[in-house]
């Protein structure tokens, strides 16, 4: 019975699949032709860059470079063997589009994203019990409005002007349950009105205002009493501690001014670029201030939006620091670019996977990350080559998952009640606890010693690299009609969703070979089947810990 699950597994393994492994294709609409259009135009912006620059940007990624890399960005996960196959084998012309409009309206996609979007809006989850006991329902909350690509303007609007009660414990709760909640948003910043300002502004204006708190900005506009003034729209915001819990409290909708902390002052709310709200009967001074961040006139909301999109996919921003925007030198260099962007999503209603489309149709996403001689091309602003970005913990867990065909991995949405409690966590909540992205910079971030550690030895990759206990290895292994290159390259699909190349291919098979031939004569057969399987998981060992599985290039 094992042998015939070990040989059923490598069959599904090798073939194609038949129908989308991720979710039905859909149809191209109207607006992937838009964003086609865009791109194209932002095409034309950086070739001027380019040629002004007085550099050729680097060749195009070939097909296997592009799935890897569309797959972690939106999927978040490497593809799997048959996913692979699937799409090397693909002539279309449109691929790539059909590919992004797969991974679009995939549950993967929306998964993903949530995680994105949650370490953006509650980077305090890191190191905050409460918060994190608060993550399932904050995830679940996003999830429901990245499912149905809810416009961005929707998204925030929506957590600006969440309803926060005296609910006390029975809030906390609820969140704690995994029913959809924003709660965490505000819990995370101790509900008070200068953290949650800073909050609003850092997120969905991308500017950094906490240093106007205490004193004026010294590096731009940002005057304290502007910062105080943004923070009265959060005033009526009340909380309560029982214990050492932080609870929300009672709110007043209504109120809109505010005490500066150390001066007999009284402040009024009043938007971040100076000007006054207009007030309306019956409306919540939140709801004004959503009204005001959201609108497609906002520049700093449509501007941030995008920013923060391209920085994703590309590791930086067109204008870098990203919740810095207002004060940094130089940002001008990718100003176009930027205003031609926001403009176009703020038309198409704030639709992310619009924006999604337009970039990574762009030819500077489609471009390789190999290495030239050529410096020039390597200078951040320019995007003539894409950069190495590093994987976030869940990513790397979930590409790992992917390609030994691990199982029973646990959600970890009750980790942290069960390790309260003296139970276990799951195998990813112990994983993400070592992998915790250290910073937004992708192109930046640094592997530990303990993560490289746990890569090499610890219990995941052990157990999935082992011929006794991972089953995927074992198929691919007893699977009668494979030869070992064909397993090589089984294995190389499986991690590095590519083939190998010709001396890689022809070192593992020498590898595998010379450990056979060095076995001792007297061995019998399953024993030298041992041997084999044993020589087979080093490479698959070898894979798992190589760079080039642990980066996004």
């Amino acid at each position: 019975m094992v042998a015939h699950w070990r040989g059923m597994l490598g069959l599904i393994l090798l073939l194609p699949a038949a129908g989308s492994a991720i979710g039905q294709e859909p149809q191209h609409d109207a607006k992937g032709h838009d964003a086609k259009a865009l791109a194209h135009k932002v095409d034309q912006l950086l070739a001027e860059r380019w040629t002004r620059a007085g550099i050729e940007p680097v060749p195009q990624a070939d097909d296997a470079e592009f799935l890897r890399r569309i797959y972690l960005d939106l999927a978040g996960r490497i593809p799997s063997v048959a996913e692979a196959r699937e799409f090397l084998a693909d002539t279309r012309a449109d691929r790539r589009e059909k590919l992004v409009d797969k991974l679009l309206a995939s549950p993967r996609y929306a998964m993903h994203f949530t995680n994105v979007w949650r370490a953006i809006l509650i980077p305090e989850a890191n190191n905050n019990f409460i918060v994190r006991t608060q993550q399932g329902g904050f995830e679940t909350w996003l999830r429901q409005r990245v499912a149905r690509n809810a416009g961005y303007d929707e998204m925030a609007r929506d957590l600006l002007t969440a309803p926060i009660g005296a609910q006390g414990f029975g809030a906390l709760a609820l969140a704690g349950t995994g029913q959809a909640s924003p709660l965490a948003f505000y819990s995370a910043k101790e509900f008070k009105p200068e953290n949650l300002a800073a909050g609003t502004a850092r997120v969905f204006l991308g500017v950094s205002v906490e240093c106007a708190q205490c004193h004026n900005h010294p590096f731009a506009e940002w005057k304290r009493e502007q910062f105080w003034g943004f923070a009265a729209f959060f005033a009526g915001i009340q909380s309560q501690r029982v214990m050492d819990f932080l609870l929300p409290g009672k709110e007043m909708p209504d109120k809109r001014e505010l005490a500066i902390p150390g001066m007999d002052k009284v402040v009024q709310a009043v938007f971040l670029d100076g000007t006054e709200p207009a007030w309306k009967p019956k409306t919540a001074t939140r709801a004004t201030l959503a009204e005001w961040v959201t609108s497609p006139d906002n520049a700093y909301f449509c501007r941030t939006a995008v920013n923060r999109t391209w920085a994703y996919f590309f590791g930086t921003g067109l204008v870098e620091a990203l919740d810095e925007m207002a004060a940094t030198a130089g940002a001008a260099r990718n100003v176009e670019l930027l205003d031609l962007l926001a403009q176009e999503f703020a038309a198409h209603r704030f639709d992310m996977h619009f924006l999604i489309r337009t970039i990574t149709s762009t030819r500077a996403y489609q471009l390789t990350s190999g290495a030239t001689a050529d410096k020039a091309r390597d200078e951040p602003s320019l995007f003539a080559r894409m950069p190495l970005r590093g994987l976030t913990g869940e990513q790397l867990f979930d590409s790992v998952a992917m390609a030994t065909g691990l199982r029973d991995i646990g959600a970890g949405r009750n980790d942290l009640l069960s390790a309260a409690t003296g139970g276990n966590r799951s195998p990813r909540a112990e994983f993400l606890s070592r992998f915790a992205t250290q910073t937004e910079q992708t192109t930046k971030a640094q592997s530990s010693i303990l993560q490289a550690l746990s890569l090499m030895n610890g219990k995941l990759i052990a157990g999935a690299t082992s011929l006794e206990q991972s089953e995927m290895l074992a198929a691919v292994v007893d699977a009668p009609f494979l030869t070992t290159p064909q397993r090589i390259e089984t294995l190389y699909l499986a991690t590095l969703s590519r083939k190998p190349a010709t001396k890689e291919l022809e070192r593992a098979r020498r590898f595998i070979d010379d450990a056979v031939k060095n076995a001792p004569a007297t061995l019998d057969e399953e024993a030298r089947r041992q041997v084999y399987g044993h020589a087979m998981a080093d490479v698959f060992w070898a894979l798992l810990n190589s760079a080039e599985f642990s980066i996004n290039h």
